[in-house]
């Protein structure tokens, strides 16, 4: 069952088209990612479905009840859709406790168990209620905004860049956590990011957006695997893009022949592999005992536990070209190196390419 349907979006700010007919359906409890470039309509969505903004065209359904369309829309206030922007947008002159019970019904005596029990759900002790935002930390804060949108048990989960202000390390923990809570709680969710990484491991579900249109969707190692073009190819990681000719199952490119998954294909194209399709071994390899190429290593960019290296091959028509080739820290090769690259799994064919 569907818990939110868009159907054929639209919104203009004058002579700019923001979103353009995006048609989407969120399953009930699931997490959705949107992602794209700044500018590609993601947060207008976003807004559009909170109630903050309305659309000039098209429908959006939360579990059945119409919010928007053509005859008119329901205020942001009667949606019972909790939303946690980017900053948290804590009031600096309330408290934890009165930021968490903004909102609820009755004196602050009567919130206090609800408040206490979102203090709890948020991993936050209830002794912090009497801090003020100013006392806490960016983490800290990213949790107090998600204990006052879930206060009001809402029906929808709307997330708006809300790690992008965080440390790394914190940002990944705090992914994980609300991922983890909003999932026990089984509440429908869409969080709104340019990071690949953050979209990639949240999500059940991924919406490319650029240009305010609906690039692609489906699931993340779906897309990461099969992406329809190159720029949401290279949006959602590191890839390497070759012309190929396609012929009885097999592409045929400077790395050599190497299998697809449409065997119907036939003639000119270009495909997809990621980095971590290539790897090395060392010496050379005869060309004729498995498909690869050889290769000499000429830089690598070392991190610790792994390692890039830059990996020259002679391509078919004699120019040089450099392979992004995956290593582990403690046994890359070093520069000068002679190597043999071969390829795992299948060639991805863009289509229309």
């Amino acid at each position: 069952m569907n818990s939110l349907e868009l159907q054929q979006l639209h919104k203009s700010y004058g002579t700019l088209s923001a979103v353009h007919d995006v048609s989407l359906n969120l399953p009930a409890g699931s997490r959705t990612v949107i992602v794209g470039p700044s500018g590609s309509g993601k947060t207008t969505l976003l807004r559009m479905i909170a109630g903050f903004e309305f659309p000039d065209r098209g429908r959006i359904s939360l579990n059945g009840q119409v919010l928007a369309d053509e005859q008119g829309a329901l205020p942001a206030h009667q949606r019972l859709i909790g939303y946690v922007p980017q900053d948290g947008a804590l009031f600096p002159h309330m408290n934890v406790a009165a930021n968490i019970g903004f909102g609820l019904p009755g004196k602050m005596a009567a919130k206090q168990t609800r408040i206490d029990e979102l203090l709890d759900m948020v991993a936050l002790d209830r002794a912090m209620g009497t801090r003020w935002p100013h006392e806490l930390s960016g983490g800290q804060q990213q949790r107090v905004a998600l204990a006052r949108a879930l206060a009001q048990r809402p029906r929808l989960m709307l997330l708006d860049e809300p790690f992008s202000a965080l440390d790394t390390g914190l940002r990944a923990s705090m992914r994980k956590a609300v991922a983890r809570l909003l999932a026990d709680a089984g509440i429908t969710t869409i969080l709104v990011t340019h990071d690949q990484a953050e979209a990639l491991s949240f999500a059940d579900q991924l919406a490319v957006m650029r240009q305010g249109r609906l690039v692609q969707s489906g699931t993340p190692l779906e897309l990461y695997r099969h992406p329809r073009d190159a720029q949401t190819a290279l949006f959602l990681g590191d890839a390497l893009m070759l012309p190929a000719r396609l012929e009885q199952g097999l592409a045929h490119c400077d790395l050599g022949p190497l299998p697809i998954a449409d065997p119907g294909r036939q003639g000119a194209a270009q495909i997809m592999l990621r980095p971590e399709q290539l790897q090395w071994s060392a010496g050379i390899v005869q060309s004729g005992a498995a498909p690869g190429c050889a290769g000499v290593v000429k830089d690598w960019d070392f991190a610790g536990n792994h390692c890039t290296l830059s990996v020259a091959i002679t391509t078919v028509d004699g120019r040089q070209q450099l392979l992004p080739v995956p290593a582990a820290g403690l046994q890359a090769p070093a520069p000068g190196s002679r190597v043999w690259i071969s390829i795992s799994g299948q060639a991805h064919v863009l289509p229309g390419s």
